[in-house]
């Protein structure tokens, strides 16, 4: 979830501001004293209606409602001063106008309650993503942090996409990255069962071949109770990539079920790291019990893990080339998290040409340097703070 697109999204939804209302109004004016000036057989008085309409655009049902009742005075103005108020015409376009400054009134009426309603249904939205995703703060132990989430349905600002990132006992950090076979609103409690499952097992588990364990046994018992079969009735499955860092010590894990392997970003160079054992997807109920193997890697300081979904590789450019990562995170190699997260965003817009038509999360994972550490716990020593898990 981007947090400035939502903001930017929901400037968009606000009118642009009464100020511009002057210009209806000076239409008004200017059509009125050109008309009265004009031979009797030229009717400039049907163009009133510009007036309401794009006031309709600019403004609220009751100034547009205002506009249209001084749209009208106006031509009935007109018609006194210019060939009489009864005449056939005079009265038709009075009507006329009457009755088309009404439908765009009401249309307005109609345009801001949804867009009320729309607002409602993104808050509402916001506060559900926040719950079921708590975004992770920017300092974990010794590692920094940084996320961004893009939903693939705009309205509603959240999809199937997971990720979680919790401390765990015996100076440990454990991570969550995931995606839910599908997109959208229908994956979310899929999404949540997962989520569910991790916050609770990464404490009490003691290995990740265990928590692994606990997280498919979860998945398969909640997947039948919240999938909806009726709208979606393929297979139900979730990809997943869950990894344990120490602080210090043995060298982190990682388990891959299913899901796209995670880059390393060491030294300014990008390795893949491709399971050696690989893992079927979460939820996978009716397969054999498959042994978790967790394989090593190492993420020594200044090293940054870039996890990612299928709808950051997936994403393709105009002619049909997806969007290559790897070369990007290699490209754009910087000291912070923050940085480098940024630049992918932006990098993959482009190479896009709008945003990703499907779910998409990026998590990007660095241990801090050991400078970077002290400075840390000498402001949080002197400051103490809180951040939400």
């Amino acid at each position: 979830m981007d947090i400035r697109r939502v903001s930017v999204d929901h400037l968009a939804d606000q009118p642009p501001g009464r100020g511009w209302v002057s210009i209806p109004l000076a239409l008004i004016v200017v059509i009125t004293v050109v008309d009265v000036h004009s031979p009797t057989d030229i009717h400039l008085g049907p163009l009133l209606v510009i007036a309401p309409a794009l006031t309709a655009s600019l403004a609220g049902p009751k100034v547009t409602a205002l506009v249209g009742a001084l749209a009208v005075i106006a031509q009935i103005v007109i018609a006194a001063l210019h060939g009489g108020l009864m005449t056939a015409n005079h009265i038709a376009q009075i009507i006329a106008l009457t009755v088309l400054s009404a439908l765009v009134v009401l249309v307005c009426f109609l345009r801001e309650r949804r867009a009320r309603q729309l607002s409602r249904a993104r808050s509402v939205a916001e506060t559900a993503q926040r719950v079921l995703l708590r975004p992770p703060p920017r300092r974990v132990g010794p590692l920094r942090v940084a996320w961004l989430y893009l939903a693939a349905e705009d309205e509603a600002r959240i999809g199937g996409d997971l990720f979680a990132v919790t401390r765990a006992a015996g100076s440990a950090t454990r991570v969550i990255i995931g995606d839910v076979r599908g997109k959208g609103l229908a994956s979310i409690a899929e999404a949540s069962v997962l989520l569910g499952a991790f916050r609770e097992g990464a404490h009490r588990y003691a290995t990740l071949p265990e928590l692994t364990s606990a997280l498919e046994v979860s998945v398969c018992r909640g997947m039948d109770e919240v999938a909806d079969n009726a709208l979606d009735p393929g297979e139900h499955f979730i990809t997943a990539l869950v990894l344990d860092i120490p602080d210090d010590g043995p060298q982190p894990m990682l388990i891959n079920c299913g899901h796209p392997p995670p880059l390393l970003l060491q030294d300014g160079a990008v390795t893949v790291l491709h399971a050696r054992s690989p893992v079927p997807p979460l939820g996978m109920c009716e397969l054999p019990a498959t042994s978790h193997h967790p394989e090593p890697f190492e993420l020594g300081t200044g090293d940054t893990l870039v996890l990612y979904t299928d709808g950051v590789i997936e994403a393709r450019s105009p002619s049909g080339a997806f969007y290559p990562l790897a070369e990007r995170v290699a490209a754009f190699a910087t000291e912070h998290p923050e940085a480098l997260l940024q630049r992918i965003h932006e990098d993959l817009v482009d190479h896009v040409g709008h945003r990703p038509t499907d779910d998409a999360a990026l998590l990007v994972i660095q241990r801090a340097p050991v400078h970077h550490r002290r400075h840390l716990a000498a402001h949080h020593d002197g400051h103490p703070q809180g951040r939400p898990a």
